[in-house]
């Protein structure tokens, strides 16, 4: 998943949910900075601290083999 599919992604699920980011931050147990980061498309995420945010959602990041 590239990090804008991904940025964009995280934003309507968060909005689905009704969710601010920083109920985010707070339900997911990460930083309100890294889920602003995050949803810009920074590239200086960690993916251990992505899959936290996503179990909240029931999803989960893997590496893929690139096409």
């Amino acid at each position: 998943m590239e990090r804008t599919q991904l940025a964009s992604t995280v934003k309507q699920l968060r909005k689905e949910y009704g969710l601010t980011q920083e109920d985010l931050a707070m339900k997911s147990g990460v930083g309100l900075c890294f889920v602003r980061n995050l949803e810009q498309g920074k590239a200086t995420l960690r993916m251990d601290k992505v899959n936290q945010l996503l179990d909240l959602f029931n999803y989960e990041l893997t590496p893929m083999r690139k096409v």
